[in-house]
C-alpha cells in the first residue's frame, strides 16, 4: 500500500478505538517501512500526517508517540487556561500598580482632555508622544529617535506590521528554532514562509543565518528569549549585527521582556540600519493596557506606517494619551522598576522548589524552561500536571516546522501570586521525581 494518507488513516482508527494507547510509542521510521513493506519516505509522510492531525507527538532522541491528551481546538498560549494555577500565560500584573496608574488618568478624563483624547491619531501619534516614549524606550546607553518611533494597537499589532512591511506574502522569514508563538499565526495570515533558524546556548547562530539566505528578514529575541530563557552576550550580538549587514537583511527584534534587563541595550544599539525593534504595554504595565511601539530604520518608517494604517493596526489616541502621561511622570518607570524585583524574586522561588533539575533561565526573566527528566515526556507530563490544576506549556508549542520538540516544558511565573506559585512548583517538582505511571487521576 503507497497511499500514506489510508495508512494514517487505519493508525488514526487504531487510537480512536483504544488499540493504540495515549502514550504509545510508534516504530522507528525503518521497522515501520519494513513491517508495512512501504517506502521509507512513504513510512515519514505517514508520520508527518499523524502529527499534522495532532494524534501523535515527536521527542528529540526519543521517537513519536501517541498524544497523551485530546489537541486543543484554540491556538497554543491563546487564553489562560482554566486550570487553578496558570502557568502557560504571564499576566505580570502587580497588587499596587492600579492605584499607581489611576493617578495618572485624572486629569484625562477631565472633559476638555478627554475630547481631545476621543479623536483618532495616525500611525506617528504626536510629537509629545514620539518625545516621551523614545526617552522612556531608552536603555544602556541607547535611544530611539523620536521621529523614527510609530505606534500600534498593541505588541501583536506592531508585529503584524514589521512582518507586512518587510516581507511579502511568498518569501522568507527567518525564527529561531523555538519562538514565540503568535509569530507563527501573524506569517500564516500574511503569507509568510517561516524557516527555522539554529541555536546554542548562546541564542540564534550567525552561521545559521548565512546558511538559510536569501532571507527577507530574521524575527528573534537577543533578550530573556522565550521560551528558551536565553539571552545573547555581548560577542554573539556582535557577530550577528555583522551578519545582518552582510547580508542586508533586517531583524525584527523583539523587545517585550527587555525593560527586565535595563542593563541591556537591544540589538539596535549595534546594527540600527537593519533593526526593527517591536515593543509594547502589555508586560510593561498590563496587558489590558494596549499600546505597542515600534523603533523603524530611517530607510522603512513610511513602509511600516503603511503597513499599520492598511491593516488598522495604529494605537488609539485615548490608550497612546493615557501612556504618554505614564511615561512622562514616571508612573511607569516606578510599575516597571516594581516588576524587575517581582520577576527576580520568582526566578529565586524556582532554583529552590527544581532544585537538581535542568532548568534554565535568565535570573530577570518572567519564564523558565525545564527540560524533563526521563522517563518524563512533555505531552505525559502537561496532562499529568492539569489533572493537579496546573497549566503549563509542552515544547511543541513553541516549536517551528515539523521537526521533533525537545523534551521540555516553559513555566510562566507571573500570573499566580508567590506562595500559590511556590505552591503550584513544589508539587511539579514532585510530580517530575516520581513515575508516569504513578500520575494517574487523583
Amino acid at each position: 500500500m503507497d497511499d500514506y494518507r489510508a495508512i494514517a488513516d487505519g493508525l488514526a482508527a487504531d487510537i480512536a478505538a483504544g488499540r493504540l494507547h495515549p502514550g504509545d510509542r510508534l516504530p522507528p521510521l525503518r521497522r515501520f517501512a519494513r513491517d508495512r513493506r512501504i517506502a521509507s519516505s512513504t513510512a515519514a509522510r505517514v508520520y508527518r500526517e499523524l502529527g499534522r492531525r495532532g494524534l501523535t507527538v515527536g521527542e528529540v532522541g526519543r521517537g513519536t508517540f501517541v498524544r497523551s491528551a485530546e489537541p486543543s481546538a484554540e491556538p497554543a498560549l491563546a487564553e489562560p487556561g482554566e486550570a487553578r494555577i496558570d502557568l502557560e500565560i504571564n499576566f505580570p500584573v502587580l497588587p499596587e500598580q492600579a492605584a499607581l496608574l489611576a493617578k495618572g488618568l485624572e486629569q484625562l478624563v477631565r472633559p476638555d482632555a478627554l475630547a481631545a483624547a476621543l479623536r483618532p491619531v495616525g500611525a506617528a501619534g504626536t510629537p509629545a508622544a514620539r518625545q516621551v516614549a523614545a526617552a522612556h524606550l531608552a536603555r544602556a546607553g541607547w535611544a530611539p529617535d523620536p521621529r523614527q518611533l510609530l505606534f500600534a494597537g498593541n505588541g501583536r499589532q506592531a508585529l503584524a506590521a514589521a512582518l507586512a512591511a518587510l516581507v511579502p506574502a511568498g518569501e522568507r522569514l527567518g525564527v529561531e528554532a523555538l519562538t514565540y508563538p503568535v509569530v507563527k499565526g501573524v506569517a500564516a495570515r500574511l503569507g509568510v514562509t517561516l524557516v527555522p533558524l539554529a541555536m546554542d546556548e548562546h541564542g540564534l547562530t550567525p552561521t545559521a543565518l548565512r546558511a538559510a539566505a536569501p532571507l527577507r528578514a530574521v524575527y528573534l529575541q537577543p533578550a530573556l528569549h522565550n521560551p528558551l530563557g536565553i539571552t545573547m552576550p555581548a560577542a554573539r550580538r556582535s557577530e550577528l549585527a555583522e551578519m545582518l549587514r552582510e547580508l542586508g537583511v533586517y531583524a525584527i527584534e523583539d523587545a517585550i521582556y527587555g525593560f527586565l534587563r535595563d542593563d541591556l541595550a537591544p540589538l539596535a544599539a549595534l546594527v540600527p540600519e537593519r533593526t526593527v525593534v517591536v515593543d509594547s504595554l502589555s508586560k510593561r504595565l498590563a496587558p489590558g493596557l494596549s499600546l505597542g511601539f515600534l523603533t523603524v530604520p530611517t530607510g522603512a518608517v513610511q513602509d511600516v506606517a503603511n503597513a499599520l494604517r492598511s491593516g488598522t493596526w495604529t494605537a488609539s489616541r485615548f490608550a497612546l494619551e493615557a501612556a504618554t502621561r505614564w511615561m512622562a511622570d514616571g508612573t511607569a518607570a516606578a510599575v516597571e522598576a516594581a516588576k524587575r524585583g517581582d520577576a527576580a524574586a520568582r526566578q529565586r522561588i524556582v532554583a529552590e522548589r527544581l532544585a537538581g533539575f535542568r532548568v534554565r533561565a535568565d535570573p530577570h526573566a518572567y519564564h523558565c524552561w525545564w527540560e524533563l527528566p526521563d522517563p518524563w515526556r512533555a505531552d505525559t507530563f502537561v496532562a499529568a500536571a492539569a489533572r493537579r490544576g496546573i497549566a503549563v506549556s509542552p515544547a511543541g508549542a513553541f516549536a517551528v516546522g515539523a521537526g521533533h520538540a525537545p523534551n521540555a516544558v516553559r513555566l510562566a511565573l507571573a500570573s499566580p501570586p508567590l506562595d500559590a506559585l511556590a505552591e503550584a512548583l513544589g508539587v511539579l517538582g514532585e510530580l517530575a521525581r516520581g513515575a508516569p505511571e504513578d500520575a494517574g487521576p487523583e
